[in-house]
């Protein structure tokens, strides 16, 4: 059946024929908000995810990494190179408001699922085609994988100090803004569909979004050829000035975010810091103030020293490991944690959703899906009879689920989940 959640999007309906993570977040927040997401897999193995993952972290037989962002969705097992898959992909095509695709550039048109053709099909339809590094241009057939695409953003070198090796991110930066991007665009097409009465293409491509999130570094440099400086000293970004970086202390790890020298002199009793009161001291001596505090912090521990910064006014914070994270107590008391149940009977802990809207607000009405798990299903809401379906499994078109076994929910021995 479809999203039964009722949120914002319900009634939307969307075929999400990606895969990894940029596409697949992108369908799994449509879902959060209401969608009825069909996941279209591969009928041999469903898609990368399902067989490729962190360390093969598993929970009930399934990778982490697919159950993750693949909630809200149902599984469509579906073999796009099958004669009778174009017959099956007009049928819910003609039926559906969004397509997500993340292929290698061509591969829509050589499995017959290009924007051309679906939009032949219903003119209605928003197609939203992610991609590496866009259609056009030279990189076009380049693979578009996080890291690669954070090297080409010229982002590695914002952060540490001159004579560092590049320093890519640990987030997954370039596919995660890419899914929001995808999003966005999404709702807006949709809204515009209301009022120019037709579906439109959406294009969008992670280096333009890692560009695009470097707004102020690239408008600093485009039109003064300022680039951001490493300094002698290990800073947290070339163009913030000091104290902006981590520090050690007793027990862990401390942050210190853009703060008046002045107060972080009345925070430490330096007389030094305290004399620094000109606005652009901290850019001016940046390296300076880097010396002087960086063994400052040593002698207490990290709660001491936020307890002290919040009395002079210094913004800093904690350096969590993820054991902190789930302990944390804002994050026990908002509920940023929470559970996914799924058709086995197990359950998933994961992150909520972060979005709220007071009238419709996100839910998870559904995990992961099983390969397949849905395929019954969604055809006989096209109007397939039992013997066809049964027929195009036999025929290697789709591929159904078997019949679930209940599982044991996993119990994490840890507050954070099993290790």
């Amino acid at each position: 059946m479809p999203n039964p959640s009722g949120g914002a999007l319900s009634g939307i309906r969307v075929l999400d024929a990606t895969q990894m993570l940029a596409g697949p977040l992108a369908a799994s927040r449509l879902g959060d908000l209401g969608a009825d997401v069909i996941k279209i897999e591969a009928t041999s193995g469903g898609e990368f995810n399902r067989s490729h993952g962190f360390e093969d972290a598993q929970v009930s037989g399934e990778m982490t990494t697919f159950l993750a962002v693949n909630r809200n969705k149902r599984s469509l097992a579906l073999n796009l190179k099958h004669p009778a898959a174009g017959q099956i992909m007009a049928d819910l095509v003609r039926q559906a408001d969004v397509f997500l695709q993340n292929f290698r550039t061509g591969t829509a048109e050589r499995l017959g699922i290009d924007y051309q053709r679906l939009q032949a099909i219903n003119p209605d339809l928003v197609y939203c085609s992610i991609s590496g590094y866009g259609p056009d241009g030279p990189y076009r057939d380049r693979p578009g994988q996080d890291l690669i695409l954070q090297g080409y953003s010229g982002s590695m070198f914002s952060v540490g100090a001159a004579g560092d090796p590049p320093a890519p991110g640990a987030l997954w930066s370039a596919d995660v803004m890419a899914g929001y991007q995808a999003v966005i665009a999404i709702l807006a097409a949709l809204n515009a569909r209301q009022r120019i009465g037709q579906g439109q293409l959406v294009q969008v491509d992670m280096l333009t979004v890692v560009l695009d999130a470097q707004l102020q570094e690239l408008v600093t440099y485009l039109n003064t050829g300022r680039k951001p400086r490493r300094t002698a000293e290990a800073s947290a970004h070339g163009s913030i000035p000091a104290p902006y970086g981590v520090y050690q202390t007793a027990d862990g790890w401390l942050t210190l975010a853009m703060s008046p020298l002045p107060n972080l002199g009345e925070m430490l009793d330096d007389d030094w810091l305290r004399g620094l009161t000109r606005y652009n001291d901290g850019q001016l001596r940046r390296d300076e103030v880097y010396r002087r505090v960086r063994h400052a912090f040593e002698g207490r521990t990290t709660a001491e020293w936020i307890e002290l910064a919040d009395k002079h006014g210094v913004w800093a914070g904690p350096v969590y490991d993820y054991e902190d994270v789930v302990n944390d107590p804002h994050v026990q008391a908002t509920g940023l944690l929470t559970t996914q149940s799924q058709s086995d009977g197990s359950t998933v802990r994961t992150v909520r959703p972060p979005l709220r809207l007071s009238q419709t607000p996100p839910t998870i009405s559904r995990g992961a899906p099983a390969l397949g798990e849905h395929t019954t299903e969604i055809l006989t809401e096209l109007g397939y009879s039992q013997a066809k379906i049964d027929s195009l499994a036999a025929g290697g078109a789709v591929r159904l689920a078997p019949s679930p076994t209940p599982r044991l929910a996993l119990t994490p021995a840890q507050p954070g989940g099993p290790r």
